[in-house]
């Protein structure tokens, strides 16, 4: 029987781990993946994170670069490794939770590995579980080469020809950008163009400087500020989205609403020449695992500030868990040691 265990050792997992460590408490990560980092060594291989070195720190490490610096995403798995290594925290790979039920006064975790019994649960497998694509993807030719942004690594994976790029968010400008550089083909973008651009720097400061500066991560989700933050559509940061979209070989088709065989319709035109898609479409949450379980309409579990309404069972790195800073690297540090401070 373990005192806490912990699903998931990503940013989110490793900063409970280290105040559990701290307290003395006998506790356990399980992960799934085979390898510490896995969650990002996954995304495409030029991925980069938007926050600089100085804003990428967890408790008790530093993140080991130059501030200033933007790192990839080779450089956050070795951080994680070495956060590992430092504080010494107990990880067993390759188990994959597929059930979580109360029994009386603890929990029991149904794995690929064994059973494990613990009286407190930390879920901390982030937001990003399952992969969505629109169902009229089924639809479409064996001859089109699909993927979806979770599974993309780089143009060389593509066949020969046009590409359509569906998704407007941050994961589908940067592969857009990179696909569009590395060809003369035409690289048709579906999504929304009318967004919010902010660059990395501002007047000698980086973005997240003046994001700290200014209060802007730290609005509590249910102040007013907050609800209008959460509400707006995010912008796109550090992408100079407009240039481009301005390319010669770049061409915008609205929304893609359907695809039958060899043609996808869009609401500007029928695309009959498209060779690979990218869905950079996002993805849907899945926490029906856990039994008895209470979710909101949009199907996250119901907390406050990652303490659920199943007693001894918590959440952390969630979009929002309690401001717009959960969700980065360095801003998780604030809910894990809130949470701490609840439950130790």
């Amino acid at each position: 029987m373990k005192d806490f265990v912990i699903i998931g050792a990503a940013q989110a997992g490793l900063s409970m781990a280290y105040f559990l460590k701290k307290s003395q408490k006998d506790f356990l990560i399980i992960d799934k993946e085979n390898e510490i980092g896995a969650s990002w060594l996954n995304r495409w291989d030029s991925l980069k994170l938007f926050t600089p070195t100085e804003f990428n720190h967890l408790t008790g490490l530093p993140f080991p670069a130059p501030k200033g610096h933007y790192p990839d995403k080779y450089e956050v798995a070795s951080y994680f490794k070495k956060y590992v290594k430092t504080f010494e925290l107990p990880v067993q790979l390759n188990t994959l939770a597929k059930g979580i039920e109360k029994q009386d006064n603890c929990f029991v975790i149904t794995t690929n590995q064994q059973e494990i019994t613990s009286k407190h649960v930390i879920i901390a497998t982030g937001p990003f579980h399952i992969p969505y694509t629109p169902k009229f993807h089924n639809k479409l030719s064996n001859d089109i080469y699909q993927v979806h942004s979770n599974y993309y690594k780089s143009p060389d994976q593509l066949q020969k020809g046009t590409t359509l790029v569906v998704g407007g968010g941050d994961s589908g400008f940067q592969i857009l950008d990179e696909i569009s550089k590395n060809t003369t083909d035409t690289t048709y973008f579906s999504g929304n163009t009318d967004i919010r651009t902010l660059p990395q720097e501002i007047l000698g400061k980086t973005l997240w400087w003046w994001f700290t500066k200014t209060g802007f991560l730290s609005f509590s989700k249910k102040s007013w500020i907050g609800k209008r933050i959460s509400q707006s559509k995010q912008p796109i940061i550090g992408t100079d989205v407009k240039a481009i979209l301005k390319r010669n070989n770049v061409e915008t088709v609205g929304y893609t609403i359907d695809a039958v065989e060899d043609t996808i319709k869009t609401t500007s035109k029928n695309l009959e020449n498209v060779k690979n898609i990218v869905w950079a479409t996002g993805y849907k949450p899945n926490f029906k695992w856990i039994k008895n379980i209470e979710l909101t309409d949009d199907n996250y579990p119901k907390h406050h500030r990652g303490i659920s309404t199943t007693k001894g069972l918590y959440f952390i790195g969630l979009p929002w868990l309690h401001t717009r800073g959960s969700a980065t690297l360095g801003g998780i540090k604030k809910d894990a040691a809130f949470l701490a401070k609840e439950i130790l």
